[in-house]
């Protein structure tokens, strides 16, 4: 397997994820600045996370679409959009001298399916998403995959009747969020925010807490109350919610949810008949998460000094098979049953059997800690007592364990 762990870290990293990713193998630059290769360890963990979401989005009534990357300009002139978003929106023209740009995000495009789509108010409410590249032309792209140029984005949208449909849907989709960040097993909360350049009447925002964060946000000490310093004074030491203190933290925001309104479908004359057979434009909601982003913010909240530490849901692989001697028959032979049969019960798993004297023992248990993988399996000496070492990456406590128990324990 394509994994090119390495002592150096980039010279341009100051995010400990960054550092570590590069470090580890699931990132390589591409050669431009902002751009990344996804490596097989990097892919893994992002189809992990995209699982994750779309499980949760479909549980929720949501229906999958996907849009081209490239969308015609003039949807973007028709919101004023063209003008409003700036140089972060890259355009370019094909040989026929038409305009496009790479989509940073989909409203317009979203809105134009749906147009084509949806005529009375009997076929409402609808909330469709894709889960799909995005590029936006960062002026300084920078700390790996947390602020790219190119990144794995899902983004939803909701189309209603009425403003009382839409607040209900935007509930359900925080409520959705909320499922999907703690399957993935992070620390988060979710604060009132600005809704910035998307635009709408109210907006919060997902952050997962990190040190390293670019957001500061004030986060109550006992109830999940938590706002964006755009939208509460820093002053303000007292939870509106509770009464309880706030205290100041850092966040990396990884989702976003908006209560737009009509501000694209009323440009866009995106219009239904309503019950008295008036056309009138449809109400929207837009629900987005930075996929790729959850990467590195995983390894932000979830590392040691000796490398990465991913939750149960985003490991590559959750148990790390090391050959203690892979030149000993018998070792390799106990090996590759436990590997089979780990397999068969349907736990991820690699087989650590490289023999080459560049990797000793030594080597692939700093591979193990470096990479982050759940469970580190060492098939050692004591097999001849039936017995393994057990590692488990979080805290890196090691037990001796029975052969026959290890299904069980991993389970």
């Amino acid at each position: 397997m394509l994994i090119p762990t390495t002592k150096e870290a980039p010279s341009d990293a100051t995010l400990i994820s960054h550092k570590l990713l590069v470090r580890a193998g699931f990132i390589q630059s591409s050669g431009g600045s902002g751009l990344y290769n996804l490596l097989p360890l990097g892919k893994i963990v992002l189809d992990r996370v995209r699982a994750v979401i779309k499980e949760e989005l479909d549980r929720a009534g949501c229906q999958e679409v996907h849009l081209p990357i490239v969308t015609p300009i003039s949807l973007w002139d028709e919101t004023g959009r063209s003008n409003k978003f700036g140089d972060e929106l890259l355009r370019f023209r094909d040989r026929h001298k038409n305009q496009f740009v790479l989509s940073p995000t989909n409203e317009e495009a979203m809105v134009n399916l749906v147009r084509q789509s949806l005529k009375s108010y009997k076929q409402l409410p609808i909330n469709v998403y894709q889960i799909n590249w995005k590029f936006r032309d960062e002026i300084r792209p920078r700390f790996g995959l947390m602020r790219a140029r190119e990144f794995l984005m899902k983004d939803a949208y909701s189309f209603h009747s009425s403003r009382e449909d839409m607040v209900r849907e935007f509930e359900l989709m925080e409520e959705t969020y909320k499922r999907i960040f703690r399957r993935l097993g992070l620390d988060f909360r979710v604060v009132e925010a600005d809704s910035g350049a998307i635009g709408g009447s109210g907006s919060k925002e997902f952050m997962i807490l990190a040190d390293s964060g670019e957001d500061t946000i004030m986060v109550c000490e006992s109830c999940e109350f938590g706002a964006n310093v755009e939208v509460l004074s820093e002053e303000n030491s007292t939870c509106p919610e509770c009464g309880s203190n706030l205290k100041r933290t850092k966040g990396i925001e990884v989702g976003h949810i908006f209560q737009l309104g009509t501000i694209y479908s009323k440009p866009m004359r995106a219009e239904f008949l309503n019950q008295n057979q008036k056309l009138e434009p449809f109400i929207m909601g837009t629900y987005g998460i930075g996929v790729s982003r959850i990467i590195p913010a995983t390894i932000e909240q979830n590392h040691d000094e000796a490398g990465c530490i991913w939750t149960d849901e985003t490991a590559p692989f959750r148990v790390d098979i090391i050959v203690a001697k892979p030149k000993d028959g018998r070792q390799m032979e106990v090996a590759e049953e436990i590997y089979s049969g780990l397999r068969e019960a349907g736990v991820s798993v690699i087989l650590d059997d490289r023999a080459d004297k560049r990797y000793g023992f030594g080597v692939k248990i700093k591979d193990f800690e470096l990479i982050g993988f759940n469970y580190a399996i060492v098939v050692g000496k004591d097999i001849e007592s039936g017995k393994v070492e057990l590692i488990r990456r979080d805290g890196l406590k090691r037990e001796k364990i029975e052969i026959a128990d290890i299904l069980e324990r991993v389970r």
